[in-house]
């Protein structure tokens, strides 16, 4: 060692392993744990909070297939390696159909593209490479059995079918894209609940029912059906006559939940109640920071048995005021003030409070217009809506934000902008080259 060319062999093959070792240590621990800083504005590259509460509750091991061409594999690797991070129980593995056409047979895959998950009893095919698809066909998998919301049609209730923003077609979507199957039940003098119905959802009728209806619904819930009631005020006016219904109301009083006949409205004076005091039942405790919005809205008295879910600020008003021409002419008189409760939940009968298969459970909501397409997707109605119906079905696991739909961010430059996609496209080069120069010249 007293050689100085030996030291120096020495010094630089003793510096080379200790930086190759750490070298091979921090792509390890970057393999095993791979981590990821999401910074833009909407969090595109992140997993919803559902995603990952399902993917790490994952209790066997579900493996992804993702079918296509080879050079393809990278344009789905993104989104899947953000799922196996998640949980080792999800495993990726990716195959090209025309290398190994006898797997593709075997699994179904009958396209480029495809993504089937294999839970081992059960397979789902993800109708595309999205945190929708993929966690919606997860959610698939974990459910037993078909769930079918089943909608009261007849009396003024707002449709599943109907195109318009005062209809439910987007609510229609959100519960079949969630595994739910949708259902429309006619009834005029007689209500013939079909046996499929799981979850009754009764959603803003502008006509009272009768005894029979009424029958029907009660013995429905107690024998352990779910029910979900969106009832507005009973307004009156020109163009909108809703009957208040006694009937219904004193069903719901029984169960400890009661309905009252006024109208809310915010401190500025519109009748849109913007919601956040949530409290901790599995229906709303994630919701912290996304408020529902709900217009035309009731208030709701609460009884020892049944829970709030929602309550409006102290800054809300109420009125017994109901007739819109009057409301339209003038300021609505202040005979209430909040805060209120909006909606509210409940279970009946059954032998005993953790039977939850022979218990109905009940949701009341004092407003039916939040359920609109014209409302459905504004801040947190969505997650709301499908939050409700989850604990109604006993999926309270599936009780979370849902994946949010792809945000439109693109800019819109009118001809008299023009300067603006000068500026963007040449202006950066420009001072690059002007640097450029300038360093140039003064080294010269």
């Amino acid at each position: 060692m007293s050689n100085r060319q030996t030291k120096f062999v020495s010094y630089t093959a003793v510096y080379a392993a200790v930086v190759i070792a750490g070298l091979t240590i921090v792509n390890v621990l970057a393999d095993r744990h791979n981590k990821s800083i999401d910074t833009t504005a909407n969090k595109r590259f992140s997993l919803s909070d559902q995603t990952e509460k399902i993917v790490k509750n994952l209790k066997a091991e579900t493996k992804a297939y993702y079918f296509d061409r080879t050079s393809r594999f990278e344009s789905a690797r993104g989104m899947l390696d953000r799922y196996s991070n998640l949980s080792t129980n999800f495993k990726v593995e990716y195959v090209d159909p025309d290398k190994d056409p006898a797997k593709a047979r075997a699994m179904g895959a009958r396209s480029y593209g495809t993504l089937i998950l294999d839970g081992g009893a059960k397979r789902e095919e993800a109708k595309a490479i999205s945190e929708q698809e993929i966690t919606g066909a997860l959610v698939r998998m974990q459910q037993a059995g078909d769930q079918t919301v089943c909608a009261f049609e007849g009396h003024g209730e707002k449709s599943f079918d109907a195109a318009d923003t005062s209809g439910m077609s987007t609510a229609k979507t959100a519960l079949e894209r969630n595994n739910y199957k949708t259902q429309t039940v006619k009834i005029v003098e007689k209500a013939d609940i079909p046996p499929a119905c799981s979850i009754l959802l009764i959603a803003g009728p502008k006509r009272a029912y009768n005894d029979e209806v009424i029958a029907a619904v009660k013995a429905f819930v107690e024998k352990g059906g779910d029910a979900m009631f969106l009832l507005s005020p009973a307004l009156k006016g020109r163009s909108e006559e809703v009957d208040d219904d006694p009937k219904l109301n004193a069903l719901l009083e029984s169960w400890n939940i009661t309905v009252q006949n006024n109208l809310l409205f915010d401190a500025s004076g519109v009748s849109v109640i913007a919601a956040d005091e949530y409290s901790q039942h599995p229906i709303v405790r994630d919701m912290r920071g996304l408020p529902a919005i709900l217009p035309l809205a009731r208030a709701l008295d609460v009884k020892t048995g049944a829970e709030k879910l929602i309550t409006s600020s102290g800054d809300a008003m109420g009125t017994k005021t109901l007739d819109i021409t009057k409301l339209q002419s003038s300021a609505p008189s202040k005979d209430f003030s909040g805060p209120f409760t909006v909606a509210a939940a409940t279970t009946v009968g059954g032998t005993n409070a953790g039977d939850i298969k022979k218990q109905g459970r009940v949701v009341v909501a004092g407003s039916s217009e939040w359920l609109a397409a014209a409302m459905f997707g504004r801040y947190g109605n969505r997650d709301l809506f499908l939050n409700m119906i989850n604990w109604l079905s006993a999926d309270e696991d599936l009780i979370s934000i849902r994946p949010k739909e792809p945000e439109d961010r693109r800019l819109t430059v009118k001809p008299s902008q023009g300067w603006i996609l000068y500026a963007t496209s040449f202006l950066p080069t420009l001072l690059v080259l002007g640097g450029g120069i300038l360093v140039w010249l003064k080294r010269r």
